[in-house]
């Protein structure tokens, strides 16, 4: 069966042959004449008598009668493919954002009413922007931006209602109505990402500091807990040497019994000496000693602390 495009069509080229409602004359078997004709799988053809409309045939070899040169019988063909038609419409939302909404909708001819299909529509296309655009802009109004990207399902779900309620009546069916995109413009995806990465960065730093005080309270718990086994180290260190100076003078002849005082000047004396020797052994320690007596100074702190 040959085509040709007929009334009004879009361009021709193969991207268009199957395009849900748009028409193409058809043309029998043999040039001269429509008596005989052999449809395709996937085509409506619309039977005309003397341009009166007679019937649709269905996919196969059909026998239509006497023709003269295709005066008396003329032929329509439309395809029966699902044709997807996507439509963009501009829009504000409830926050004075102008936003872009991309519908896809898929839409083919329904069997039991081709002829609304051959007949009623002028146009497919604008007749499906026009319902789309006036859902979309009596719904994304009332939405702020953030509402827009959140309920594109019910957004889809009223365009698929509205177009299934008035596209029925011209033969087409609509299988689905799909927003694939909600798209404000460039300065304004650039504010959001730009909030979005200070937020981020906020909750970085809050998160930072928060380990930071962890750290800090950890180190001060270790350090107080290091000081106080500190303390207890000392403390039993002291009594070792009290301990064992009792027990080196208890082993000699002299009197084993030892005051409070003396046993005070003998620690004095033992960390005297630890402390000078800690000196010594320090490379980075500088120290100047200037002429006293261990003695003395021992001595002279032990005073200190009776009195």
């Amino acid at each position: 069966m040959k085509h040709g495009h007929y009334g009004s069509l879009s361009s021709s080229g193969a991207a268009h042959n199957h395009k849900a409602g748009v028409q193409h004359q058809a043309h029998g078997l043999c040039s001269c004449t429509n008596c005989l004709v052999s449809v395709d799988q996937d085509m409506f053809v619309a039977v005309e008598r003397f341009g009166q409309f007679d019937k649709v045939i269905g996919p196969g070899l059909s026998c239509l009668g006497c023709d003269l040169c295709g005066i008396c019988i003329g032929l329509r063909s439309v395809t029966r493919r699902v044709d997807q038609n996507e439509c963009v419409i501009e829009t504000k939302t409830k926050d004075n954002v102008f936003v872009a909404v991309r519908v896809a909708i898929q839409q083919s001819v329904m069997a039991d009413r081709a002829e609304s299909a051959f007949y009623r529509l002028a146009n497919v296309d604008s007749q499906i922007d026009s319902y789309v655009a006036d859902v979309v802009r009596s719904h994304v109004p009332k939405m702020v931006l953030d509402e827009a990207f959140e309920n594109k399902d019910s957004i889809s779900l009223a365009i698929q209602e509205q177009l299934c309620k008035h596209m029925t009546d011209y033969g087409f069916t609509i299988h689905s109505a799909l927003v694939t995109e909600v798209r404000p413009s460039q300065d304004v995806v650039n504010s959001m990402n730009e909030i979005n990465k200070q937020k981020r960065l906020r909750d970085a730093a809050v998160m930072a500091a928060e380990a930071e005080k962890i750290r800090i309270v950890v180190k001060a718990e270790a350090d107080a807990e290091s000081a106080r086994l500190q303390g207890v180290g000392i403390a039993e260190q002291r009594s070792a040497i009290v301990d064992g100076l009792r027990a080196s003078i208890a082993g000699g002849e002299i009197d084993a019994k030892l005051t409070n005082d003396r046993v005070c000047e003998l620690l004095l004396i033992t960390q005297y000496f630890e402390t000078l020797k800690e000196i010594g052994t320090n490379n980075t320690s500088q120290a100047v000693f200037i002429p006293h007596s261990s003695n003395d100074a021992v001595m002279d702190v032990a005073s200190q602390i009776r009195n």
